[in-house]
């Protein structure tokens, strides 16, 4: 890729409130993201208590509507602004949160169920994206969006916590706490946040629009850097306590500890990816990413011992998948006209929840037929160098972050 000229004040000045408005939108997003991972560290509790067979199913329903989700609430984040769409998910997604913790976790049905409208809360990402993109200019939005990326980390809190509450407090305990968040938060942030100055209402019909994204090479170009990036982010961060059991023989609660570790990895790197796209270039920075989960895919292929090769294994797929989630929205940022931000970030964003719905049924069935994961590894490496191909065609196409307000007007 060319090196971009030096990008004058007026690109690279923030605004008053930008960094106010970054913090309170990436804790949403944390907290949103809490609530969304809250049957993940409990699936191999749900299995021990006979209510299913496996877990795999339980864990990647909330994953599958948060991802499609992401399409609708794209369209209605350039429509209705970040301001009202935030804490009005926050304040719906306390009614399923509450299902499942008083009602929804004793049968299967209900389960799924509950898990099915839990997935609301997946679908905040797309309303955060368009929103921390109006605030910011061209050359600090890899920066910002990778930044607002880290609140991804909200998993981290459903498995250090979730198990622990249940042992000590009971079923429902950790299901009112976070619902507790949710509202504080909604309060918060209706109080407290506000709108861009320069950012404009779309009035664009929602399927028109859609379609007209549609037709951007962008658009599915980065749908499968993310279905891979984040999607795989998300298959292990809902299955890796899964496998830790399967495959290492550890307990629920360690390797709910491990998985955390691991969606920490991930999110100190997620800003990372945003800010070496601003300073190289997107493209560059997701090559990079994908080379270390392709390397630590091949190793992982072959069941290495969990300490010490098989835990940098997978400390190196946390912090290449990390990286690359910050780069594709760079990407996005630096190709995409502002006013359908939101709605490119919905479709990007659903193939990123669905990169990480369709895994953990497909390495629960590897495992059956197999009686090991290294098969659906294999598959992951394969995607990765898929993903490489493509971002090969990016590299030779997509525009500079300086071209980006002459192309928006």
């Amino acid at each position: 890729m060319t090196t971009s000229p030096v990008p004058s004040a007026a690109t690279t000045s923030v605004p008053p409130g930008a960094w106010r408005a970054l913090a309170l939108v990436t804790l949403g997003f944390g907290v949103n993201f809490w609530a969304w991972a809250l049957l993940s560290p409990l699936g191999p509790v749900y299995v021990d208590r006979g209510l299913a067979a496996d877990a795999s199913l339980i864990v990647a329903i909330p994953v599958l509507v948060g991802s499609i989700g992401r399409i609708l609430m794209g369209g209605l984040a350039d429509r209705f602004g970040g301001h009202l769409m935030f804490p009005l998910v926050s304040l719906i997604t306390v009614i399923p949160v509450l299902f499942v913790g008083f009602v929804g976790q004793y049968s299967f049905s209900m389960l799924l169920l509950g898990g099915f409208f839990l997935g609301i809360a997946g679908t905040t990402f797309a309303i955060g994206v368009p929103y921390v993109n109006s605030w910011f200019p061209p050359a600090k939005r890899g920066m910002a969006t990778g930044l607002y990326g880290m609140g991804m980390g909200g998993t981290a809190i459903s498995a250090f916590t979730t198990v622990p509450l249940v042992n000590s407090m009971g079923d429902a305990a950790p299901f009112v706490v976070t619902a507790i968040a949710l509202i504080v938060y909604a309060a918060v942030a209706w109080l407290f946040m506000h709108d861009a100055p320069t950012w404009k209402p779309s009035h664009k019909n929602i399927v028109t629009q859609s379609l007209a994204v549609m037709k951007l090479t962008v658009t599915w170009q980065a749908c499968y850097l993310y279905a891979l990036s984040f999607g795989g982010y998300v298959a292990f961060a809902v299955f890796l306590p899964t496998m830790l059991q399967t495959w290492y023989g550890l307990e629920a609660t360690d390797a709910s500890f491990r998985m955390a570790g691991f969606v920490i990895v991930a999110v100190i790197m997620r800003p990372l990816g945003g800010i070496l796209s601003d300073r190289f270039g997107a493209a560059r920075t997701l090559m990079c990413s994908y080379i270390a989960v392709a390397v630590a895919a091949a190793m992982l292929a072959f069941q290495p011992a969990l300490m010490p090769l098989g835990t940098i294994d997978f400390v190196v797929m946390a912090a290449g998948l990390g990286l690359g989630s910050g780069a594709v929205f760079a990407l996005v940022s630096q190709t995409s006209d502002p006013s359908v931000v939101g709605s490119v970030t919905g479709f990007v964003g659903a193939a990123g929840g669905l990169g990480g719905f369709v895994p953990p049924l497909v390495m629960a069935a590897v495992h059956t037929f197999s009686g090991s994961y290294s098969i659906g590894i294999v598959m992951l490496l394969l995607a990765t160098l898929g993903a490489m191909v493509v971002t090969w065609f990016v590299s030779r196409g997509a525009r500079r972050a300086d071209e980006v307000p002459t192309a928006a007007g």
